[in-house]
Formats: structure tokens, C-alpha cells, sequence
């Protein structure tokens, strides 16, 4: 029988190693808007563990500051995670620029303004400016993750620097929805923008703005589609490419890298 040598040991630690961080991983990508809190049996279900190695990675991460133990005997985020989040927002230069361009862009269209960035996968809505003005206010929550279907997920889908990662989020999709996406994204990269029915009734106009980086957000105007058009000579539709320019710019960026429009 050949003995083990260190080196093999060696690799062996790091595979757990790398083994456990991906499992922290994926354990707080469990977290939404619609799952702010966490269970052990919630944990082993979801990610195909046994309750007790879930309870004791919750016990971990509790350990390390990431979650902590709610009332009701759950987890939810704990404070190192919450000022790592804020930690990384608000080094997000868009974040801290977009407030003036958004207000003006509210006022002159009369909706409200949302701003997106790109999460783990898919975009994360981390402003809004809603329009008062109106009876009726469209709005949507910060934190919110947004689907594929999106106009803002269809620019980032256009616009992403890895484009392998994005046509591997399509690819999940069923035949049908795929093959229609694509083509929704490549009418996006033909002209710069993306309008498109978000739920039932609500209308949503995204523009990418861009950093010296590439596509670093998307600006939005979201309506209800009595009052927003879908229409390309929609009068809103110019404002918001025009808000998108101006952020990119200020951001050190250039709007639409492949020189169009």
C-alpha cells in the first residue's frame, strides 16, 4: 500500500478548503427579498445537505459574524455581512453620482427612476427616486433581485464583459423563452436600450451606463403602460439615453463601446 505523502494531504486540505467556502457561498445566496431569514432544514433541503452539517455551518457562520439567530430561531445576515454590503456599495461610484441624475430624470418624465446593478446573477436593484407627482406610484424595492425577462436584465445579458457567464444564465432557460431572450438582447445591442413589460400593467425603459470598466449599471424609468409608451420615438425613451450618456460620461466611461449610437 502506498503511504500518503504531505503533498497529498496538502491538496486534500485545500479541496475541503475550497470545498467549505463555496458552501458558505451558496448559502447566503439563499437570501432575497423574499427569503430574509433562513433554517437549518431550509438550508439542508435547498443545497442537498444533511440537517446536521447545515446546522453546523449556519453555527459557523453565526461564529464568524456573517449570520446571526433571529427570534423566531432562524438566521438572518449578521453585522459583518450587512458592512461588507455597505462596505462594497458604497464604493460603487454610480451609486454616489447617480442620486442628481436620477431626480432630474424623474421630474422630467414623471416616473419613477430605478437604478440596477449586476449581482451574483442577474441585476440587484439598489436605488430608486420615485415620482410623487402621480395617484399612482410605481416603485420597486431596493435589494430586489430582478428576472431574466427584466429590460434591465436584457442590457446587462447585451452589455456584460463575460459574455460566456450571461449565455450560460440563458442557457437554463426552457427552448422557447431562450431562443426568444437572445434575440430581445441582440435587438438591445442594435439599439442601446431595452423597454419591455416588467410585470402586468408596468412598463420599464433601461439604458446601460457604462465606467471605464464596461457596463457597470442601468438606469431606468418604470410606468404604468397606460401612461409610459413601449413606442422607440417615445419622448421619455430620449431622456433616459440622455441620463445614461450623462452618468457615463461623469463616470469616466464611454456610452456604448462598439461606437453605435
Amino acid at each position: 500500500m502506498t503511504k500518503p505523502t504531505r503533498s497529498d494531504a496538502a491538496r486534500g486540505g485545500d479541496q475541503a478548503d475550497i470545498q467549505a467556502v463555496s458552501r458558505v457561498s451558496q448559502i447566503l445566496s439563499l437570501f432575497d427579498p423574499a427569503t430574509p431569514e433562513v433554517t437549518p432544514g431550509m438550508v439542508a433541503e435547498r443545497l442537498d445537505l444533511n440537517r446536521t452539517t447545515a446546522y453546523r455551518y449556519c453555527t459557523s457562520l453565526v461564529a464568524a459574524g456573517l449570520l446571526e439567530r433571529s427570534a423566531e430561531g432562524g438566521y438572518v445576515p449578521g453585522a459583518l455581512l450587512l458592512q461588507l454590503g455597505a462596505f462594497a456599495i458604497g464604493h460603487r461610484r454610480v451609486v454616489n453620482l447617480a442620486p442628481r441624475h436620477m431626480q432630474a430624470l424623474s421630474r422630467a418624465t414623471q416616473c419613477s427612476v430605478v437604478l440596477s446593478l449586476w449581482g451574483l446573477t442577474g441585476p440587484v436593484v439598489s436605488r430608486v427616486e420615485e415620482n410623487t407627482s402621480t395617484i399612482v406610484i410605481v416603485s420597486v424595492r431596493v435589494g430586489s433581485h430582478l428576472p431574466m425577462d427584466t429590460a434591465q436584465s436584457k442590457v446587462f445579458l447585451a452589455y456584460h464583459a463575460d459574455q460566456l457567464s450571461m449565455e450560460r444564465l440563458m442557457a437554463n432557460l426552457p427552448g422557447p423563452a431562450r431562443d426568444e431572450l437572445r434575440a430581445e438582447v441582440e435587438r438591445v445591442r442594435e439599439v442601446g436600450y431595452c423597454t419591455a413589460m416588467s410585470t402586468p400593467g408596468v412598463v420599464a425603459v433601461a439604458a446601460p451606463v457604462f465606467d471605464e470598466y464596461g457596463i457597470c449599471a442601468t438606469i431606468a424609468i418604470v410606468g404604468p403602460d397606460n401612461t409610459l409608451s413601449m413606442s422607440d420615438d417615445a419622448p421619455e425613451l430620449r431622456v433616459v439615453i440622455d441620463t445614461a450618456r450623462g452618468l457615463t460620461h461623469e463616470l469616466g466611461g464611454h456610452y456604448r463601446p462598439d461606437g453605435a449610437v
